[in-house]
């Protein structure tokens, strides 16, 4: 068993007079930090939540949120990560899956699940503190969080994560990404999903600051990085497309070093805009399984390699794979990963488990392949395949096509059962505001770019596409807006 020193612990040790945490007016060391985890573990013990405890977290980006993480660190406990996004059914599932023993929340919100006591933030501050046996040093084979899947064919499953798994995702980053002495990461994505997650322990076990935002507002985001505060920022796509259109003709410093860029592949115009404007863009892969990145693109090829996700991050392994074979480069296959970032399985769910591994490979369900050159460029979910005719069509491909036309802003495709074909693909767009939606002309440009069965058999304009709360698109809710519309 190997064990690492308590992460926040040792960092407000090493360095504690080092800025930790910017949020709003707000700023604290690392010391400041520490101090302020230890009390809201000391109130969280003396409201019951005790070593080995399940406990759910339900919140919003906060301060609150961030010391209740640590805090549950310090007792402890496992920390169950509840997108907030959910619906009150949803939420008493993942509650009683789980077997969450406690529910944090925010003030705003009410729970009315019957058998699992509901703390507030103002009723834990309200608490009188009881001391409590912190833990010092974490053992890498326990588990820290577990996170669910966005359940998109099927129930949800509880991701478990463990400090391992954490500890080597922010070692791998680290090892190629680099650290400079005046980094700090800005971040707009939810605490709740791993993106979030993971910038808050590298930020502890980097020692660099972090810049917590409450929710993702492109004008304050960028002027953390026009002001020279933020050095790194995580992304998806629309983000990304929101902070170019705020920016308009300027770029950022020099000072900024680079977009990680997530949540799937990107379009080509959107990377095509930050080339333009010299905005250092980092495309990566990952997923809820792999604690964050699995792959990488090194900033050394951030434009020979344009829309790659680049090769496995030092302590990782990727294999294409169809019908059990790997696949020479450019044929598409299955994504499948190794390595100690990886998690262990699925909370309680044995059968899930032995699903997606085979000899300690995980297959992820991503299609994808690999260059001449080992880079790996992600395709689309395989479950988001469409297949027409005894053709593949991939809704990435139509999506990335739709948004190269001006005026449209956002782009969705899902396949429709169909009684000739199979499925067809059916596309929805979000038009820019001021343009019309004209669907004549955008299938008049869509046929200059895609072959004929790739055509979408329907184009809807709609208000907006179905996203998480990481900003993903959720193709499988498509189909749903054709009801909205008629």
């Amino acid at each position: 068993m190997t064990v690492v020193p308590n992460w926040l612990i040792q960092r407000s040790q090493l360095t504690p007079g080092n800025k930790a945490l910017t949020y709003k007016d707000n700023t604290y060391s690392y010391q400041e930090l520490h101090e302020l985890v230890l009390k809201r573990a000391n109130k969280l013990s003396a409201l019951g939540i005790k070593k080995r405890d399940v406990v759910a977290i339900f919140q919003q980006n906060s301060v609150d949120m961030l010391l209740n993480i640590h805090a549950l660190r310090y007792i402890g406990a496992l920390k169950v990560l509840l997108n907030t996004r959910l619906s009150s059914h949803e939420l008493e599932w993942q509650v009683k899956d789980s077997k969450a023993t406690y529910l944090l929340v925010d003030d705003s919100f009410s729970f009315t699940e019957q058998n699992v006591p509901v703390y507030n933030n103002s009723l834990v501050e309200a608490t009188k503190e009881n001391t409590c046996e912190v833990e010092m040093e974490f053992s890498l084979d326990d588990i820290d969080t577990i996170m669910y899947t966005s359940g998109t064919t099927g129930k949800p499953k509880g991701v478990m994560q463990t400090y391992g798994n954490h500890w080597w995702s922010a070692n791998g980053s680290l090892l190629n990404l680099g650290l400079q002495t005046n980094d700090c990461w800005l971040t707009s994505v939810p605490l709740f999903h791993i993106s979030g997650l993971s910038i808050v322990n590298r930020s502890v076990i980097y020692g660099i600051p972090m810049i917590l935002m409450d929710k993702f507002d492109p004008v304050l985001a960028n002027t953390y990085i026009m002001q020279k505060q933020a050095t790194i920022m995580s992304v998806v796509s629309t983000m990304l497309k929101l902070m170019l259109e705020h920016l308009n003709e300027e770029s950022y410093p020099n000072t900024f070093r680079c977009m990680l860029l997530g949540g799937g592949p990107a379009p080509k115009p959107l990377l095509d805009a930050c080339i333009e404007k010299a905005i250092p863009v980092i495309q990566t892969y990952g997923m809820t399984e792999t604690a964050s990145q699995v792959t990488t693109l090194s900033p050394q090829y951030m434009f020979s390699k344009l829309g790659s996700a680049g090769k496995p991050l030092f302590p990782n392994q990727i294999k294409i794979l169809s019908e059990g074979k790997e696949q020479e480069p450019h044929n598409i296959g299955e994504i499948v990963v190794k390595g100690p970032n990886v998690t262990c399985g699925y909370w309680q769910r044995d059968d899930a488990t032995l699903r997606a591994f085979i000899d300690e490979w995980l297959y992820t369900g991503d299609l994808g392949y690999k260059d001449e050159d080992g880079f790996l460029y992600v395709v689309d979910r395989r479950s988001d395949l469409i297949i027409s005719g005894g053709e593949n069509i991939y809704p990435a491909e139509i999506e990335a096509a739709l948004l190269s036309i001006a005026g449209v802003a956002e782009a969705g495709v899902t396949g429709m059962n169909d009684t000739e074909w199979g499925k067809v693909p059916y596309a929805f767009v979000v038009m820019k505001p001021g343009c019309t939606f004209n669907e004549y002309d955008i299938r008049t440009n869509l046929q200059q770019q895609l072959a004929k069965y790739k055509m979408p058999n329907r184009i809807f304009c709609v208000k907006q596409l179905p996203r998480n709360a990481s900003n993903k698109l959720m193709r499988h809710e498509l189909l749903k807006l054709i009801i909205d519309i008629n």
